[in-house]
Parts: C-alpha cells; sequence; structure tokens
C-alpha cells in the first residue's frame, strides 16, 4: 500500500479574469496527506513557461516530422530538506514566485502547438515511482507592440462574369483596429449593385496560426465567427450595419514568439452564385483586458500613459472583486508561510526555498512526530546554508606615498550687499589680481635663433 495517499497544488487568482503578468507574484500551497510516518527524498514546486510546435508530413519512408522548442523560464522551490521523514497526517507547504519581466507571450493553444505556463509539485522517495501533480495558468502578455486607433476604410471593385452582366461595388469601413475580447467591432458596408445577380453580404472574424520549425512553416485557419446580412437585389445600393461581438475566450495577437504566430482578420465579402466574390479584409489586433483600446488619433495605444515607464503595480488588471486571502493565518510555532507581504528586495530571494530571508521557526523534525492519523503539520522552510566569503587577497604593492599637502587662499568674505540697489556705484574688488607679467620682446635680426 502506498504511503502517500493523495498530493494537491493549488494557487491563489489576482484578479475576475484568473490571469497572470509579468512581474505578478504567484502564491499558492502544496497539500500532501500521508497514511503512515514516509522517509521522502524531495519535495519541491516550479513554475515554468513553455512553448511547443510540431507536426509531421509526408507517409510511410517520406514522412517527415518538425518540432521546435521553447523555454522562457523555471523557478523551483525545495519544500524541505533531503531525506525527510514526514509524518502521518497532513502536511501543507505555502509557496510563492514572482514571474520575471521579460518579452514572453501570452499562452495559447493550437492545432500543432502551444503556449503553456504550469505549476508543478513533485515528491520523490527512494524506490518508488515519483508523484508528480500538474496545473495549469493563464498568462496575459503586456509586451504589446505599440499602435495607432484610426478607423479602416478600404473598397473593391467587381466585374461580373458570363453569366450576368454589369459591376458591383463595395466600400467597408470598422470603427478601429484593436479590440479586446467582449467588445463589439462596428462595421458598415456600402453595396451598389449594378449588375444582375442577387448577392448577400457576409463578415466573418478568422484566425491565422503560423508554425515554424527546422526552416518549414505550417499554417493553420479558423473562423472565430460569421453574420450574415440580408440579400440585395440586382440594380440596388444598400448600405449594410452588422456589429461582430468578439468571443469573451477569445486568445490574444502573439508576435513575439518566433516559433507561434498568432493573427486575426476580418473578412467582409458578397456572396454571389456562380462568380467569385469580392471581399475585403481588415487585420485586427486582439489586446489584453484593461488595456487602453479608446480611439486615439494621433498617438499610439499602450498600457501607460506616454512618458510613463510603469504604475505601482505589475499588472494593469483590475483588483480582485472579493478580497483574496494569500496566505494563511494565523502564524504559530511550525507554520510554514509568510505571514505578510514581503518587500520587494525579499522578493528577490525567495525562488528558492533555501533562500528564504524569513525568521525561520524551530524544526519540528528534532522532536517526535505524532503518530496520529488526523494530525495537520504546517513546515517551516528549510534554513539557509551558511556562507563563507573568500579569503582576502594579501597586498601586492606598499603603500601609497602620501600626497602633497596644497594651501587654499583665503575665502572671500561674504558679500551682503545688493548691488542691483545702488546704481552709478563700481562693486568693491574682493582680490586684487596681481599685474601682468613683463613681456620679453622676441630678438629679431640675424641673432635670432
Amino acid at each position: 500500500m502506498p504511503s502517500s495517499k493523495e498530493l494537491t497544488l493549488t494557487y491563489n487568482v489576482l484578479n475576475d479574469e484568473n490571469t497572470f503578468s509579468e512581474g505578478d507574484t504567484l502564491t499558492g500551497r502544496v497539500t500532501l496527506t500521508l497514511a503512515k510516518d514516509t522517509k521522502v527524498k524531495s519535495l519541491f514546486v516550479k513554475v515554468k513557461g513553455d512553448a511547443n510546435v510540431h507536426w509531421t508530413e509526408g507517409s510511410g519512408d517520406d514522412k517527415t516530422s518538425y518540432s521546435a522548442f521553447r523555454r522562457y523560464f523555471k523557478l523551483k522551490e525545495c519544500l524541505i530538506p533531503e531525506d525527510t521523514l514526514l509524518p502521518q497526517g497532513i502536511h501543507t507547504f505555502n509557496f510563492m514566485f514572482t514571474i520575471p519581466q521579460g518579452n514572453m507571450p501570452s499562452s495559447f493553444k493550437g492545432s500543432f502547438g502551444k503556449i503553456v505556463y504550469m505549476l508543478e509539485a513533485k515528491m520523490c522517495r527512494s524506490w518508488r515511482m515519483d508523484c508528480v501533480v500538474q496545473t495549469e495558468f493563464s498568462f496575459v502578455s503586456m509586451s504589446i507592440p505599440a499602435f495607432v486607433q484610426f478607423p479602416q476604410e478600404r473598397s473593391v471593385e467587381k466585374e461580373m462574369g458570363l453569366f450576368s452582366k454589369g459591376q458591383v461595388q463595395m466600400a467597408a469601413t470598422v470603427d478601429r483596429r484593436a479590440y479586446a475580447p467582449g467588445e463589439t467591432v462596428a462595421v458598415v458596408a456600402n453595396v451598389n449593385n449594378s449588375s444582375s445577380k442577387k448577392m448577400t453580404p457576409k463578415f466573418t472574424l478568422k484566425q491565422n496560426v503560423m508554425y515554424f520549425a527546422n526552416g518549414s512553416t505550417k499554417t493553420s485557419e479558423k473562423t472565430i465567427c460569421k453574420m450574415v446580412g440580408d440579400v440585395i437585389t440586382p440594380e440596388t445600393e444598400q448600405t449594410v450595419t452588422c456589429p461582430v461581438e468578439i468571443p469573451s475566450d477569445l486568445g490574444q495577437t502573439i508576435h513575439n514568439c518566433d516559433i507561434i504566430s498568432v493573427d486575426y482578420y476580418l473578412k467582409v465579402y458578397l456572396d454571389i452564385s456562380f462568380a467569385s466574390d469580392p471581399e475585403i479584409k481588415f487585420p485586427l489586433v486582439i489586446i489584453p483586458p484593461g488595456f487602453s483600446s479608446v480611439p486615439q488619433p494621433g498617438g499610439a495605444v499602450g498600457l501607460y500613459p506616454p512618458g510613463a515607464v510603469g504604475g505601482p503595480s505589475n499588472s494593469d488588471f483590475p483588483p480582485p472583486a472579493v478580497p483574496v486571502e494569500p496566505y494563511p493565518v494565523p502564524f504559530g510555532p511550525g507554520t510554514y508561510g509568510y505571514p505578510a507581504a514581503p518587500d520587494p528586495a525579499q522578493q528577490s530571494d525567495m525562488r528558492s526555498g533555501y533562500n528564504n530571508p524569513l525568521p525561520q521557526q524551530a524544526s519540528p523534525y528534532a522532536s517526535p512526530f505524532s503518530s496520529s492519523s488526523s494530525s495537520s503539520v504546517h513546515h517551516p522552510p528549510p534554513n539557509a546554508p551558511a556562507f563563507h566569503p573568500p579569503p582576502t587577497a594579501p597586498p601586492m604593492f606598499g603603500p601609497s606615498p602620501t600626497a602633497p599637502t596644497y594651501n587654499l587662499p583665503p575665502a572671500a568674505e561674504m558679500m551682503n550687499t545688493n548691488f542691483l540697489s545702488q546704481p552709478g556705484e563700481e562693486p568693491p574688488s574682493y582680490m586684487s589680481l596681481p599685474p601682468p607679467p613683463a613681456t620679453e620682446k622676441s630678438p629679431t635680426g640675424p641673432d635670432a635663433m
């Protein structure tokens, strides 16, 4: 019967969208339930961000595989010292990570690749299978290139073919370029049907994904949503208005990953039977919630106002709707956790359990353990190893000679007279300059050298 009954991993949310960004603090807890006293070789938790692509082409002997991998970061925290004997019962371990700053892409899953940010807890025992539990979390990148929010306008004209006569003209506009999930694209199309055929205006939001590996490219296109307008009869002109809503769960535009790129565009076209359809494409940028998406003619759209480096917080998402208690309370002897939010100096050292600068409690491992199966034990982080500075190198040279002493000229007295209020008077002189030295005349004539 295995001694490990259950290993669970949970994390605390930061906002209503349950997302994280660069610089955010990720906290949570690992719970280990033991049916009997168990010697654990290691127990740790780590967080990482990876991108993978893979696809195959051909078949049989001509089958070729393409794959690529990118790692953006990996942080690890040891929860107990090595080869620790844990007593029977429930053990809870708290952890804290700070997501690094950097140009990292948002979470994404596609047909031939994915970008995943994951937490993982792992317990290792001698001569036993490792116990591993994983949970993904959604990462939203704030590394958005600057762009200008102007309305987009395009037009197309088409001559009809052999089975009809006349021509058709269409001009369409959208109110801006960038939208957040849940917003609505206002599309207006003016159609002049000077032909003998009827046609139907249609509006389609599409996602285009490109995967890159081993010098090759794989493209995947998917329709997100589609709207259909009323039929336009021959020899008529009509203006069609269509609101296209961006799905609330739609992924972000991705341009900062070298093996996966994600783009969106809105296709406006006229469906004509037995003829090629005239179409217009509007590129769209899907931005994260909280990103400034209002039109700003003449200026770039960004997370912060012009000239600002950043706000007091590392995330632009709104605060959670209800207070979140990221740290367990109360804290007593033998409790492993963080009693208060640490300052920035502490956060930089919390990526490993051995660099935890918080005050250490007395370790419970030296005392007899309770044999009760219902006991709940909270463990402190392991003590940091002692640091011994390297020896100081002996001096290679003797003492430097003493610099000569220079006597500074006496300082002038403080001037208390307001010369601007005494017109016509010369200001007093505070230093008599010596007369210039006599200039010797250079010899001239044949004796001059």
